[in-house]
């Protein structure tokens, strides 16, 4: 069996992970199997992971439930050093190949014996992780779901925005700047 992986933090699941799964997806065979592999597990509930591992997991589930597609999800805590980071990685995601669009993480694996695939960036300018948290948080007050459906889904798989609509995923932005911690 032939064994593929990428890595993102997800904070959200958007658009561009959309993009690079996909592109995964076109190197897989009925014996092979794609893993998800989720970094800074341990974070959540802050202005720039705002989502636990747990609902990361579960907006990935729902988009891939919602293509009909089969993933393994792990989680992969941090440990800021990025000389031993594949070395602690792979105890979660095995081994593999990597399918990255990250120059950086595909030379880090590649120096560690990893085969690696470099998929080319898709409309890196819209599908930043900061600037649909930004967008998000924009919204986080407005109280028509599909206003935001019509928003969100242009940098995000609506099957993920009806997820975050869904468990306030969204709202909970607005708290991070109120000082509120609502959950």
């Amino acid at each position: 069996m032939t064994e593929y992986f990428v890595l993102g933090r997800f904070q959200p699941f958007h658009k561009g992970h959309e993009s690079l799964i996909n592109s995964a997806l076109n190197y897989l065979d009925e014996s092979s199997k794609l893993t998800i592999a989720i970094g800074s597990a341990q974070l959540g509930w802050q202005p720039e992971n705002p989502w636990t591992i747990d609902e990361r997991r579960s907006m990935i589930q729902a988009w891939a439930s919602s293509n009909s597609i089969n993933v393994s999800i792990v989680g992969i805590d941090d440990i800021n050093d990025p000389p031993n980071w594949v070395e602690h990685a792979s105890n979660f995601h095995g081994t593999g190949t990597l399918i990255t669009s990250d120059e950086k993480t595909a030379e880090l694996y590649q120096a560690s014996g990893f085969e690696v695939i470099l998929v080319e960036l898709n409309n890196r300018e819209n599908y930043e992780g900061w600037r649909i948290r930004k967008t998000a948080l924009m919204l986080s007050t407005v109280y028509d779901d599909d206003a935001v459906r019509e928003v969100l889904s242009a940098t995000v798989p609506l099957s993920v925005v009806d997820w975050l609509i869904e468990n306030d995923g969204i709202f909970r932005l607005s708290t991070f700047q109120s000082g509120m911690n609502v959950g």
